[in-house]
């Protein structure tokens, strides 16, 4: 495959020592890199297949001393197949209805954050976000990528009320799930659960063979769910490795 070469070369940083939100007692550290104005959506795409993420224009992945629990995950589109409780979540959502919509903030979006940050997320290094911090989040990108909304039937004409939202890049050979949150009040719709099968629902419908979900932490109860997920990919140090 022919490497995509930035018109400028970039530069990495280190970020200092700071506590491990995943794993008690243990401390983290990231490498990161700006990425480009002018060609930020190719390197992106390269960026993330090697195992980094994406969080505004800053692409970084984990670089801890002594600790290599973080791993990069994606799901192959073509070999996924449901389980029968993720039929079961598809089934319970098949009510609402899928908006892609650009990567503009509104305020709906962000009420709907506060709600799942409060109730998820307690105490967590996102929770004092304010408004202005939500659409740097969303809007200050120079790569490709959108908002898919998910909404329950409306009752009165308009659009339904909102009740899912992720983050999305378009990558060359994927869909990069970069956040995703959700109404904490609906717990029995597994959305975040739903989100990610109807990510694999739309890299299916567009012929793209994987979705990207960032790191999984073997440990760490935040992330138990990616864990459900089968077959996996892993990126291991001589590249991506299979897992069923």
């Amino acid at each position: 495959m022919t490497r995509h070469i930035p018109h400028r070369q970039l530069r990495f940083y280190m970020t200092a020592t700071a506590p491990c939100p995943y794993l008690a007692g243990q401390t983290e550290r990231k490498v990161f890199a700006n990425l480009p104005l002018f060609d930020g959506a190719h390197v992106n795409d390269e960026l993330t297949q090697a195992g980094f993420r994406r969080s505004q224009n800053i692409a970084y992945r984990p670089a801890c001393a002594n600790c290599d629990a973080c791993v990069s995950v994606r799901l192959p589109v073509a070999d996924f197949d449901l389980s029968r409780t993720q039929r079961k979540v598809m089934a319970r959502n098949a009510d609402l209805s899928r908006g892609l919509v650009e990567a503009e903030a509104t305020i709906e979006q962000f009420d709907l954050l506060r709600r799942y940050l409060n109730h998820r997320h307690p105490g967590g290094g996102m929770t004092d976000m304010g408004w202005l911090d939500y659409v740097a989040m969303v809007e200050d990108t120079a790569v490709r990528t959108h908002l898919i909304e998910y909404r329950l039937p409306s009752t009165d004409g308009g659009p339904g009320d909102l009740v899912a939202c992720t983050l999305t890049d378009l990558l060359n050979d994927g869909l990069s799930m970069v956040y995703s949150f959700f109404d904490p009040s609906l717990e029995r719709r597994s959305l975040g659960v739903f989100a990610i099968l109807d990510h694999l629902r739309q890299a299916t419908a567009v012929n793209l063979p994987y979705v990207y979900l960032g790191y999984w932490v073997q440990g760490s109860p935040k992330m138990d769910y990616k864990a459900q997920f089968r077959p996996m990919e892993m990126l291991k140090p001589l590249g991506w490795v299979r897992v069923d």
